[in-house]
């Protein structure tokens, strides 16, 4: 009874602080005292200080030592002690951090990523000695058998990060520890297609294509295949069973096709590279790339559903800009991937979503964030916008190309039927110039690219269809003669220029109805972006307001 009142009284005097703070305090001493019964070798748990659970984790006397203020997380995973649950899952994740932690982001050599030591003389033949920053996170990590997505900006080297790994594994130039890859097993027969690298049009495919021929000599050149559409299908078929390519190239509607007739067998292999994949996810690739995500690298028997099915191959995606759309794929797809950039490797689990802008112009859809935009822009590169009036336009591109003695110069317009005019109207100019569209021939497309590389043509006017894929390193100046449609074709079509650290211009020419769009991409981008004119064959910078006085 005593008890009771005095459990009452507690109840109704206890809002006060001392009050609260002694009730606190009995309560303490109760649990002191149930955990002195307990013998020093005993686990702590909650049924053995009276509650009950059905989980009940083991915690060791090093789990319950209170870590200091400013220990660093790879400090932290080296403590020892016993993992809660299932230990070999957190093991494994513990070591994962570790190898994360531990890549080299900043080779000085290529040997140093464990590369074959044949490959690397190849790769100083063709002058390349240094790894970029992004070549030196992900070689090593694809290596390791992981899935990843490599994203950095244009021109960085992202290729040849997936293009090493890849051929020190399978073809000729593979390591002696891989025995069996590329160009025979045990039983010396040719395994059939061990990689495939699907890109979003024929040009990306064809610049693959050519890396690849580079590292491998003339002599190794039917280990890879191209299989992009547009070209006759009954060649590449024909080609297919002569040269058994170890390596295909190509577009997903190509592959698809040629997968569906059984003519292209890739059950059995090993890698599957997607490259521009935010493209390839678009709405015209979906039908495409569903059944090459459903056949490449799928053993046939295999459970459908099983998650030994995804592991099967290893998958690589790589852009310039990763939307979340394209983390959600990669975990849907690939076997816990991660995402690879310039010195910094982290686990997809990490990210989450970043809010979706709407566009002004279009209440249903969404423009991709900008952070991941501005990380694919080329560091090196300067921005301007010059205000003319319509007729004015292609004059201005001509002072602009003599203003800044650009060499290699590509303009980019909205529409194809007007490229010819552009063409023209330089050609009438005395400027070297020639179109590069859709249009065109295969032929005629690798003509212009030939001329263009060789000098021999110095302003390329093409569309859309070139923002990806065109690697010309020699580009020193890329003009926007028509705004492109947002900030993520603004960033692509830039990226044609400033490649593999060096320096470019890039300059937007509109009019005075347009200037919105370009304060939009400013924004959005996070970039300076000077207005300009051109006077006395020199560039200078100009206020907005005078621009705008001088075109009305």
């Amino acid at each position: 009874m005593q008890s009771l009142v005095s459990a009452k009284f507690l109840v109704l005097v206890g809002e006060s602080f001392p009050m609260r703070r002694a009730l606190l305090n009995s309560r303490f001493a109760w649990f002191h005292s149930s955990v002195k019964c307990l013998n020093k070798h005993d686990s702590l748990t909650l049924s053995s200080v009276g509650f009950e659970s059905e989980i009940e984790p083991k915690i060791t006397s090093e789990e319950n030592k209170v870590k200091p203020l400013g220990l660093s997380s790879s400090e932290g995973f080296k403590v020892k002690r016993k993992p809660f649950g299932i230990s070999e899952k957190k093991s494994v994740r513990i070591k994962e951090r570790k190898e994360i932690e531990n890549a080299p982001f900043a080779a000085k050599s290529f040997s140093e990523l464990g590369i074959p030591e044949v490959l690397i003389e190849r790769l100083g033949k063709e002058g390349f000695n240094v790894p970029t920053d992004v070549q030196s996170a992900a070689v090593p990590t694809i290596l390791k058998n992981r899935d990843v997505i490599i994203q950095s900006y244009t021109g960085s080297g992202k290729t040849l990060a997936y293009l090493l790994p890849i051929l020190s594994v399978i073809g000729p130039l593979k390591g002696e520890n891989n025995e069996g890859g590329g160009d025979g097993g045990e039983s010396g027969k040719k395994l059939g297609v061990e990689a495939v690298i699907v890109a979003p049009s024929r040009e990306l495919g064809m610049q693959i294509v050519r890396e690849f021929e580079k590292i491998l000599g003339m002599e190794n050149r039917k280990v890879v295949q191209q299989l992009v559409g547009g070209a006759n299908r009954t060649r590449q078929e024909e080609a297919l069973k002569k040269n058994k390519p170890a390596i295909v190239v190509g577009t997903p509607g190509r592959i698809a096709e040629l997968s569906a007739s059984g003519k292209l067998r890739a059950h059995g292999c090993q890698y599957l590279v997607l490259d521009e994949v935010d493209e390839l996810l678009s709405f015209n690739f979906r039908e495409d790339m569903h059944r090459l995500l459903e056949h490449v690298g799928r053993r046939s028997g295999a459970d459908h559903n099983s998650k030994a099915k995804k592991t099967e191959r290893q998958l690589i995606m790589v852009s310039a800009t990763v939307p979340f759309s394209v983390v959600r794929a990669a975990k849907s797809w690939g076997s816990d991937p991660l995402l690879v950039q310039a010195k910094k490797i982290v686990p997809l689990e990490t990210l989450s979503p970043e809010p979706v802008k709407l566009s002004p112009s279009s209440s249903s859809t969404p423009s991709v964030p900008s952070k991941a935009v501005v990380e694919s822009l080329p560091p090196a590169l300067k921005h301007y916008y010059c205000v003319v009036r319509l007729q004015h336009k292609v004059d201005t591109l001509r002072r602009c190309i003599h203003a800044l003695d650009a060499k290699f110069v590509i303009v980019f317009m909205n529409h194809t039927k007007q490229l010819k005019d552009v063409v023209f109207k330089l050609e009438a100019r005395g400027v070297k110039a020639a179109e590069l569209h859709g249009d065109l021939g295969k032929l005629g497309r690798s003509t212009t690219l030939k001329k263009f590389k060789n000098g021999e043509v110095r302003v390329l006017v093409t569309n859309e269809l070139s923002a990806r894929g065109l690697d010309v390193a020699e580009c020193d100046l890329v003009v926007n003669l028509d705004l492109p449609t947002d900030s993520i074709h603004y960033a692509h079509r830039a990226g044609r220029t400033g490649r593999l650290g060096r320096n470019g211009t890039v300059l937007t020419i509109c009019e005075e109805s347009e200037v919105f769009v370009v304060r939009k991409l400013k924004k959005q981008l996070e970039i300076p972006i000077a207005c300009c004119n051109f006077v006395e064959g020199k560039l200078t910078i100009t206020e907005e307001e005078n621009a705008l006085r001088s075109t009305s």
